[in-house]
């Protein structure tokens, strides 16, 4: 056995290093060429890492990592949306397996209480598979996120069945146990959910750095599984609700996720795959049938119950084949679950050696073939969503710029969060300059005036003028708008009239590209004042503006600047130009033939803004 801690750590990450090319290679998912690795090296096979404290610890940040990282990169409008869809799939994945549990279990002659926490083993499940999910990119998919907010009830009613029983095991003479396992859980939601999430965004207020925002990402969610496992949980649990905490403050796109992905999925993610194969003996197989009866049997049950929970969801929500199997491959690997349930069972006296060692042989067995499942279907829904034209993504060339010094740096993490394609920067001393260029061209524009980093943005005050939805290049726009929210989970409030109101609503509502979103009332655009009234200190206004001659173009747009210094001064800002484009005219595919601004609208609008000016004049007198 090696125990020179130089030598474990060169042979750690060469493993690390090299399992991923040699999966490729004979084209094996490589979470089962780590799991291998850990069956080889691992006490069970040649002895030469010994399954220590330090390895334990390493794994199960790992674990920990996975879930955290599943519960950050939720699409947070479009769980919205489903989020009654996942409870109820929620309730499939955990009731199905639980009831064919108990009858298995019977069936094989255990009492009632081994079988009930046998069935809370099968209901839960383990989303280790999930990194194969984001590599292929489709994370966002509408499957992923029923899946990934279905996962989140499923493991909490099977950890809340194992702390029932191990509670009763071991408090049989405390009728109190009950009350205080649930005041325990209340405090630890209201601390990972409430306290948390305020203490990180004063955090990122104040350190704007990358590796600081890794940092106490990373401390809240060893916390919140140290809360999680206080509470009579498992730490696992508190990881995920860490993570949907974070999910606002952490955009997917972020320089903060970005370490957190390659730091997870390059050293955490990996050991914990390597202890996961230590653990696993593989002599069971000879060590009798009951063994390999009772694994059988376990292995049977778990696939029988999480594909059964699949299939209901796409019968219940109307879902595509490939999207069912992607649910079902992510939904019946186990591993975090599987050992606690199992573990406490085991020192409690409820399981046998038996049981324990069939457990052991069932997660080789669900991990190896989770992997393959979520490999092919993940891989297939890339290709298709590649193929799918994105209605809203917009192909322009995009100008960003500020009237602000140095500010590169947030023009840039604006353009990833947006996800435009290779803007252009650019940095004017003064408004006039600015409004200079963009008139100048007729690419789609951004002017930005951060006041703090954008993640700690909690709503976008979205004005939009009146005949908007006839400029051509709207829906870019609108795409902006929604990929923004989504990315930093702000919600969306839009001023602007009836009529822009409605097409507004029909683009939240398309299937896909959902969007959250609440609307107020603003006729003329000189009402845009009456934002400032309702803004808070975490708001950002978003300014829907126009060039000359353009359908939606008004004369008050020229007060622009001095209005967002008087009254927006203190929050951040965005100003979008849609491209101006030459040419035939294309018809509006949602909003059909809408009426031109016509010279009338005009003349108006000039005429108000030459009576606002009068009167600020006879004011100051």
């Amino acid at each position: 056995m090696i125990t020179n801690p130089l030598a474990i750590i060169s042979l750690v990450l060469a493993t690390i290093l090299l399992v991923p090319m040699l999966c490729r290679k004979i084209r094996i998912p490589s979470i089962v060429g780590f799991i291998m690795v850990g069956i080889i090296v691992g006490p069970y096979g040649f002895s030469l890492l010994d399954n220590g404290t330090s390895i334990q610890t390493l794994g199960k940040i790992g674990m920990l990592y996975i879930m955290l990282q599943a519960g950050i990169e939720v699409d947070v409008n479009d769980f919205r949306q489903q989020r009654a869809h996942a409870v109820i799939y929620g309730f499939y994945s955990f009731i199905l397996p639980f009831i064919l549990g108990i009858i298995t279990s019977r069936l094989l002659g255990f009492n009632w209480v081994t079988c009930s926490l046998l069935g809370a083993m099968y209901g839960s499940h383990t989303l280790m598979t999930y990194p194969i999910v984001n590599r292929y990119g489709v994370q966002k998919n509408a499957a992923v996120n029923l899946a990934v907010g279905g996962t989140m009830l499923s493991i909490s009613l099977s950890l809340l069945v194992l702390a029932y029983i191990n509670n009763q095991q071991l408090s049989l003479d405390n009728p109190h146990s009950m009350w205080t396992l649930l005041l325990r859980l209340a405090v630890t939601i209201i601390l990972i959910l409430g306290i948390f999430p305020w203490l990180a965004q004063h955090f990122f207020k104040r350190w704007t750095d990358s590796t600081s925002g890794f940092l106490i990402v990373m401390t809240l969610m060893v916390l919140s599984a140290l809360l999680a496992d206080w509470a009579g949980l498992e730490g696992i649990l508190g990881a995920f609700i860490c993570g949907v905490a974070m999910n606002r403050l952490v955009p997917n796109l972020s320089p903060v996720m970005q370490r957190i992905n390659f730091v997870g999925n390059n050293i955490f993610v990996p050991l914990f795959l390597i202890g996961v194969g230590m653990m696993i003996d593989i002599s069971v197989l000879w060590s009798g049938w009951l063994t390999i009866v009772i694994a059988l049997v376990m292995i049977t049950t778990k696939l029988a119950g999480k594909w059964s929970a699949a299939w209901l969801a796409q019968l219940s929500f109307g879902l595509q084949p490939i999207e069912r199997q992607l649910i079902f491959g992510l939904t019946h690997a186990t591993a975090a679950g599987t050992l606690a349930i199992v573990t406490i069972g085991y020192n409690s006296g409820i399981f046998g050696d038996e049981i324990l060692n069939a457990a052991v042989l069932m997660i080789l067995v669900l991990c190896t073939s989770s992997s393959f499942v979520t490999e092919y279907a993940a891989k297939k829904m890339a290709l298709q969503e590649e193929a799918r034209l994105e209605a809203d993504k917009s192909n322009n060339e995009w100008l960003m710029l500020t009237v602000a010094e140095n500010r590169h740096y947030e023009l840039q993490e604006l353009s990833e969060l947006s996800e435009l394609q290779e803007p252009a920067f650019a940095n004017e001393s003064d408004w006039t300059e600015a409004k200079k260029l963009i008139n100048n061209q007729s690419k789609a524009a951004i002017v930005y005036h951060p006041v703090q980093p954008i993640n700690t943005i909690s709503r976008l005050m979205v004005a939009v003028p009146r005949y908007a939805e006839k400029e051509r290049d709207f829906i870019s726009c609108f795409g902006l708008v929604r990929r923004l929210s989504s990315q930093i989970g702000a919600k969306v409030v839009f001023f602007t009239n009836e009529d822009t109101q409605r097409t507004l609503q029909a683009f939240c509502r398309r299937k896909g590209k959902y969007l959250r979103a609440s609307y107020r009332e603003m006729e003329d655009w000189e009402d845009v004042l009456m934002i400032a009234k309702q803004m808070e200190p975490d708001d950002m206004i978003v300014m829907i503006n126009a060039r000359p001659s353009t359908p939606s173009y008004n004369p008050l747009f020229d007060q622009v600047p001095n209005m967002l210094q008087r009254f927006f001064n203190n929050h951040s800002y965005m100003l979008v130009f849609p491209e101006q484009q030459t040419g035939a005219d294309i018809p509006d595919i949602l909003t059909g033939d809408t009426t031109q601004a016509s010279k009338t609208w005009s003349v108006v609008s000039s005429i108000k803004q030459w009576f606002v000016q009068l009167l600020e004049k006879v004011q100051r007198l």
